[in-house]
Formats: structure tokens, C-alpha cells, sequence
């Protein structure tokens, strides 16, 4: 039929006819050469084929740093897994997270928010999940300026004192005994974070009760955060709540938010009006009553920013200590090398302060190697691209989850000499920081996101194992053996925890009081 219209068409249609179809043809063609053109310069990486619908969800290994490293063999230093309806992207060498970081920083500097963050931090208030903006900007402000700057870290530091020696005389008296050190390092972080936080507030027998309580809430918080949750990776699932992961998150936070109201209206009644604060609460309340109008710092920020704290200053801080600890007993020279240097610079007449942190070189070289071999975000926050992006020449979609592999980055063989061994000695020419200008060493992050408690966490762990390590000799059970296996979870964890054996080495009883 076709055939038989054609032929009664004039010749000068017909001709028209075809010029027009020859046109459509080549049009249509051309397309699909540029479709091709540009699918072959800006695909998403390489990766592994996934299933339909999961994706690769299902062959994820639980231990996420390594397995993500081993994939990094295979399809090199950028790739795709496929999460369900989500797009995962790992990064895998210097070059490419600085391109991310550094580079491509304000396109990169939002997060792809689990569900359990919204719950735990009031609906991604805090500076961790808020999205890179005026309102970030403010929170960052807040902490680095007003309650993680020197002079206020300084001002607490009979606070972080107290509680340190608090432990010293807890592990006094447990001479000679079975100590888990992880958990008793624990509670000695969250009493210190808490002491700095609301100071006098809360004290005696309520504080303890307290203690215990915020233990139990920061450890499920924790578990829940580093947890798989379908609803992130099929968001039309999330209503549903399969797993359970947001109303047991929610009901945590309620019993967080709870706390920190009695707090909050406890610090009101002794003060009456806020005045110039000796700990952050009282800091953050001044904060509030004195805020910009554009960019109000509200009580949701102020909960928000304290959950932070004890949230991801404790398990964090804790964990890095007990690895120093353990790969020092494992490596005894290094462990007689630190104690050597703080009977120099300390005495063994005397017991650690703050202020003789600054005088250790070699413990600051354990920290930076526990921090290269351990990291204590093993991927970092994972970052979300705010729109599409080109990054090695392949395509990151909007919205895809970004991991960073950093513990993989700090165990390369190009970069590193034997890489897998425990050496501080790689660390006393000064040349890593850590402040992220350095990809690759960069444990706290790197770029508008870096972690913003550096400071406090240095401090910390320099002051809580100079004080171990100077109190007491540590030993490992009878018949035990070192065991420096890793955990994988948002935050990095030994496996099997350390139970050591402490033995005073200062010559005066009087200085474990």
C-alpha cells in the first residue's frame, strides 16, 4: 500500500520525500552517535554485576573496610556498587579523594542521611547529617569557635583531669586483676565528655545512674547506625520499617532527649540567667539566648550538638586508645620507647598533666600510626554529591553515596613501607598532619567536612594513654595471645576487646590517688 502511494506521488514530492527521509535517517543516526559518544567518555565506573532489584546488596561482606579494598583490585580505584535503588561509588586512592575532596569539595560536602541518623540527631540537625549550607555553616561555627577551640578546651581541663584520675585510681586498686580496657577506657571518655559538657550539673550517686544509662544508649546507637537498613536502600520501603532500625533508633533518642532536657532545666535552675559558661552546655545556652536572627542557633541545635559529643566523642575515642595500648603490649620495644620518654619528660615522681603532651614526640608518632593503621572511621561519613559530576572521567549521579576509602588509602604499598607493620618510627620527621591537605594520610577527613573535634580528640588520646602507659606496666593473662583483629562498623573496633593486667610502676602510692 505504501509502494502504491508513493507512486502516484509527483516526482518533485517524491524526491522531496526522500530527501526528508534521508534527512530523518542521518538525524537519527547522528543521535545515537552522540548518546554513544557521550555514554563512552562519562559512564559510571567499572563495578561488579549485581542481581536485579538488590543490586550487589546481597554480596556485601560484613567487614566493609577490607572487602571494599579487595574490590579496589579488581576494578581499581573507583567504582559502582549497586544498593538496591541506591548508587554507591568507592574511592580508593590519593588522587581520586582529593579530586572528591578537596577539588570537587563544595559539590561533595552534603550527606546521604541513613534513616537512623535522622532519628538519632533531631531529623539531621547536627553537624554531622545537616546539608552543607548557612545553617551548617552556623553549627560549625559554634563548635570549632565556641566549644572545641583551645582557649575552651583549656578552660575544662580540671574537668578531663579529675575523670582521668578517677581511672588511674579505678585501675590502682584492680592491680594484679583482669581489666577490660575498651569498656573501662569507654566509661572514662564518656565521663570526661559529659563532665565537659554540663560540668556540676549533675552530681553523686544521680551521675553515676546516669553514666551507666548513657553507656547502654551510646553503645545501641552506635550498633544501629553502622547496621544495613533496607528503608535507606529502597525508600519506598520505609514506612514499612522491616528491620525496626527507626523506632528503635527513635525510642533511644527520646530516652537521649529526655536526659538532656532534665540537664538543660537543671543548669537553668542553678544559673538563673546564663552567664559566661566554664562548660559547653553553659557555653551553647549563651549561645542561644545571644543568636543571629538570619540564622538562629536554636535548642534542637543545642541537643543536637551535645548528642554529637557523646555520641561520636566516646566509642571513637575509647577504641583508639585501647589499639594504641594493644599494639604497643604486642610491640614491647615501642611500649618501652613511650615509657622512656615520659619518665624523661615527666618523672617518675610525678604523674602525667595536659600540659606535658606537647613534649612527647614519640607517643604523637604511636597516635599517627594507630590513627594510619586503625582509623576510626574506617570509610569516613560517606558524602553525597549535590548534583551529577565528573570525577576520573566517569559519571557520579546526584544523590549517589560516596565511601572514601581511608583505611584501605593508608595501607598502600606505594606509599607506604610494609605497610601492615606497626611502626611509629615513620612519623617523627613531622611530616603528616592532620589536616587533610595530605591524601595520603588523612584519618580526621579532609575539606569542609573534616572532623571538627580534632583537637579534643588529640587531646584525649595523648593524655588518657601518657597515662596509662606511665602508671602502669601491662601484661596479657597466662597462656593469652594478642588478638588485633578488626570489627568493621561506622566507627572501627578491635574484635576481641583487651584484657590486660595492670601493674603500678610509680614508686609512690600517693600518686594513684
Amino acid at each position: 500500500m505504501y509502494a502504491q502511494l508513493v507512486n502516484t506521488l509527483s516526482d518533485d514530492y517524491r524526491a522531496q520525500l526522500v530527501f526528508l527521509s534521508a534527512v530523518a535517517l542521518f538525524s537519527w543516526f547522528l543521535l545515537l552517535l552522540i548518546k554513544k559518544s557521550n555514554n563512552k567518555n562519562s559512564p559510571l565506573p567499572p563495578g561488579p554485576k549485581g542481581l536485579p532489584l538488590v543490586g550487589n546488596l546481597l554480596s556485601l561482606d560484613p567487614e566493609l573496610h577490607t572487602y571494599f579494598s579487595n574490590l579496589a583490585q579488581i576494578y581499581g580505584p573507583i567504582y559502582t556498587l549497586k544498593l538496591g535503588q541506591k548508587t554507591g561509588i568507592v574511592i580508593t586512592s590519593p588522587a581520586l579523594a582529593k579530586e572528591v575532596l578537596k577539588e570537587q569539595d563544595t559539590t561533595f560536602a552534603n550527606r546521604d542521611v541513613p534513616i537512623a541518623g535522622k532519628e538519632a540527631a533531631y531529623g539531621g540537625s547536627d553537624i554531622v547529617w545537616k546539608p552543607y549550607g548557612a545553617e551548617w555553616r552556623m553549627l560549625r561555627k559554634v563548635c570549632v569557635r565556641e566549644m572545641l577551640s583551645n582557649n575552651t578546651l583549656d578552660s575544662v581541663y580540671v574537668l578531663r583531669r579529675t575523670e582521668l584520675r578517677q581511672m588511674i585510681k579505678y585501675l590502682y586498686g584492680q592491680a594484679g586483676s583482669r581489666v577490660n580496657v575498651g569498656e573501662q577506657m569507654f566509661l572514662t571518655v564518656l565521663n570526661v565528655i559529659t563532665s565537659m559538657l554540663w560540668g556540676g550539673t549533675v552530681v553523686g550517686e544521680e551521675r553515676a545512674v546516669l553514666g551507666a544509662e548513657f553507656k547502654e544508649v551510646v553503645g545501641e546507637m552506635t550498633a544501629l547506625l553502622g547496621m544495613p537498613n533496607l528503608s535507606d536502600f529502597f525508600p519506598g520501603l520505609q514506612r514499612f520499617d522491616f528491620q525496626g532500625i527507626q523506632r528503635k533508633m527513635k525510642g533511644l533518642a527520646k530516652r537521649f532527649d529526655r536526659i538532656f532536657e532534665g540537664i538543660i532545666d537543671q543548669r537553668l535552675k542553678i544559673n538563673g540567667e546564663v552567664g559566661s559558661g566554664k562548660d559547653f552546655l553553659q557555653v551553647l545556652l549563651k549561645l542561644k539566648d545571644d543568636g543571629d536572627s538570619k540564622t538562629p542557633f536554636t535548642m534542637t541545635h543545642v541537643k543536637a550538638l551535645l548528642m554529637d559529643m557523646v555520641v561520636g566523642g566516646t566509642d571513637t575515642t575509647a577504641n583508639m586508645v585501647e589499639y594504641a595500648l594493644a599494639e604497643m603490649m604486642n610491640k614491647p620495644e615501642v611500649l618501652r620507647k613511650v615509657q622512656q620518654e615520659l619518665e624523661t619528660i615527666v618523672g617518675k615522681d610525678n604523674i602525667v598533666e595536659e600540659s606535658h603532651i606537647q613534649n612527647l614526640p614519640y607517643l604523637y608518632a604511636v597516635m599517627k600510626e594507630v590513627l594510619r593503621l586503625h582509623p576510626a572511621l574506617p570509610l569516613l561519613v560517606p558524602h553525597c554529591p549535590s548534583t551529577t559530576s565528573n570525577v576520573a572521567g566517569y559519571t557520579i549521579p546526584k544523590g549517589a553515596r560516596v565511601f572514601v576509602n581511608v583505611w584501605a588509602i593508608h595501607r598502600d604499598p606505594s606509599t607506604w613501607d610494609n605497610p601492615l607493620e606497626f611502626c611509629p618510627e615513620r612519623f617523627l620527621d613531622g611530616k603528616w598532619d592532620y589536616s587533610g591537605n595530605d591524601f595520603n594520610y588523612f584519618p580526621f577527613g579532609s575539606g569542609r567536612r573534616i572532623c571538627a573535634g580534632t583537637s579534643m580528640a588529640e587531646r584525649m588520646f595523648m593524655y588518657s594513654l601518657a597515662s596509662l602507659v606511665h602508671s602502669f606496666e601491662w601484661s596479657l593473662p597466662a597462656g593469652e595471645k594478642m588478638d588485633l583483629s578488626e570489627k568493621f562498623g561506622i566507627v572501627l573496633k578491635k574484635k576481641m576487646p583487651l584484657i590486660a593486667v595492670p601493674t603500678p610502676r610509680l614508686p609512690c602510692p600517693s600518686l594513684y590517688e
